[in-house]
C-alpha cells in the first residue's frame, strides 16, 4: 500500500455543498463494454483518523481499505458519516475525486429524483399519469390497448410490461432511428405494473416525458433543479438521434457529486435547511414495488432496496460497479466508481457490496459506540 494519511477532509454537509452504456442489474451486457482494464498504481486516499463518536473506527476501516485495494477493477470510493467525509481515494489510476465520470444506470436514480422534482413543480401529473399523456404520437398506429394503461409509476419501477431494451436487446434499440418509438412500439411480455424487467427504454421514455412537458432538456432541468443547488458539475451527456438526453444511463458526475447526491436522499430531500426534494418523494422511492429477477433485490422508484448486516441499506447500480449506498439508520452514505469498460462481472459487485456490509457498517456501528 502507498497510502497518504493526511489532514482530515471530513466537513458537514453544509459546507460540502456550498464549498463547491449500460445497466446495473441485468446480467447481460449493454452497448459497446469490452476494453482493457486499467493497471493498479499507487492510490491517493486520505483518512480522518481515530475512532469518532460519529465516525468510523479506524481499525475497522483500515481492513475495509485493504480489501478494496485488492479489486483491480475500483476506480474510487467515498465514504461520508453523519455528513462527514471520513474516507475518499481513488484506486487503480481513478479519475481524480472531482473530475465527472460515467457513471451508467445509477443515472436512474438522478432520473427518478427529477421525476419526484417534476411532480412537485407541476410538470408532471404524478405516478399515476399515462405515458401517452406526452407521447401518443409516438405510439404505433395500431397499439396494444395496454399502452394506455403504462403510467410514470410503471417506468421508474420497471413495470411497464413492454419487452426489455436492455440486455440482448439494447444494441437494436439504440442502433434505432428514434429511441422512444421503438421502444413505445415493444411487444407486451407482461401486463403493466407485473413483474420487474429492467430496462433502461423504460428509463428513456421518463426522459422524453420530462423534456416535452417542460420544454427544456433533460439536462437542463438536472442542473436547474440539482446541480445548481448542490454545487457540482454535471456537463452534458449523450442524446437520443431526436436530441433527448439518454435517459438513465451514460449521465457524467464525480464520485464527489455522487456522494453529495446520496447526502440529499439521506437528509430527506434537504438541503441547507431547505426541501430541495420532496421527503415523501424518497420515502416513495425508496418503497418496494417489484423483485430483480437477478439479485433478488427490492426495486423502488430507481433504486435498489436490500438489508446488510440486520440495516436497510438502499443503493444506486450502474453497470460495472457505479455504486452508491445510503444507510439511514447509520448516517452513512458511500459512493464507488469502477471500470465501467470492462465485461460484466457479478464477482466484482458482491466483493462492492462486501466492503459495505462486511467492512463499512460495522465499522460505523462501532464509531457510534465508540
Amino acid at each position: 500500500m502507498n497510502r497518504m494519511h493526511g489532514r482530515v477532509l471530513a466537513a458537514p454537509l453544509a459546507a460540502l455543498l456550498t464549498a463547491f452504456s449500460a445497466c446495473g442489474d441485468a446480467p447481460a451486457q449493454q452497448g459497446p463494454e469490452a476494453g482493457r482494464m486499467a493497471t493498479t498504481s499507487p492510490q491517493t486516499s486520505e483518512i480522518r483518523p481515530g475512532a469518532l463518536s460519529r465516525g468510523l473506527d479506524s481499525t475497522l476501516l483500515e481492513s475495509t481499505i485493504e480489501a478494496a485495494e485488492t479489486l483491480p477493477r475500483l476506480r474510487s470510493m467515498i465514504v461520508l458519516r453523519d455528513g462527514e467525509e471520513e474516507f475518499a481515494a481513488t484506486f487503480n489510476d481513478g479519475a481524480p475525486l472531482d473530475q465527472p465520470v460515467n457513471i451508467k444506470s445509477a443515472s436512474k436514480s438522478v432520473l427518478s429524483a427529477l421525476a419526484g422534482i417534476a411532480i412537485e413543480r407541476g410538470v408532471l401529473e404524478g405516478t399515476d399519469q399515462p405515458i401517452l399523456s406526452e407521447l401518443a404520437d409516438l405510439a404505433p398506429a395500431a397499439p396494444d390497448p395496454r399502452l394506455a394503461q403504462v403510467t410514470v409509476g410503471h417506468l421508474l419501477s420497471m413495470q411497464a410490461g413492454l419487452e426489455r431494451t436492455s440486455g440482448e436487446y439494447y444494441g437494436a434499440w439504440v442502433a434505432s432511428p428514434n429511441w422512444v418509438r421503438y421502444a413505445l412500439a415493444r411487444p407486451f411480455v407482461d401486463e403493466p405494473g407485473g413483474r420487474m424487467l429492467y430496462s433502461t427504454g423504460s428509463s428513456h421514455l421518463l426522459s422524453a416525458m420530462l423534456t416535452r412537458a417542460s420544454g427544456r432538456s433533460t439536462h437542463a432541468l438536472a442542473q436547474d433543479w440539482l446541480a445548481e443547488p448542490l454545487g457540482i458539475r454535471l456537463p452534458p451527456w449523450p442524446r437520443d438521434p431526436q436530441g433527448i438526453y439518454f435517459g438513465g444511463n451514460d449521465m457524467l458526475m464525480s464520485p464527489r457529486a455522487l456522494s453529495r447526491f446520496g447526502e440529499l436522499y439521506r437528509l430527506g430531500g434537504v438541503l441547507n435547511g431547505e426541501q430541495l426534494l420532496p421527503a415523501s418523494w424518497v420515502e416513495e422511492s425508496w418503497t418496494p414495488r417489484a423483485r430483480s429477477p437477478w439479485s433478488g433485490n427490492a426495486y423502488g422508484y430507481g433504486w435498489f432496496l436490500t438489508d446488510m448486516a440486520g440495516h436497510p441499506v438502499r443503493f444506486a447500480w450502474g453497470y460495472g460497479g457505479q455504486m452508491l449506498y445510503i444507510v439511514p439508520s447509520l448516517a452513512l452514505t458511500v459512493a464507488m466508481t469502477s471500470d465501467p469498460s470492462a465485461p460484466s462481472d457479478i464477482g466484482h459487485i458482491r466483493a462492492l457490496h462486501d466492503l459495505v456490509s462486511e467492512g463499512l457498517v460495522p465499522a460505523a456501528e462501532a464509531g457510534a459506540t465508540g
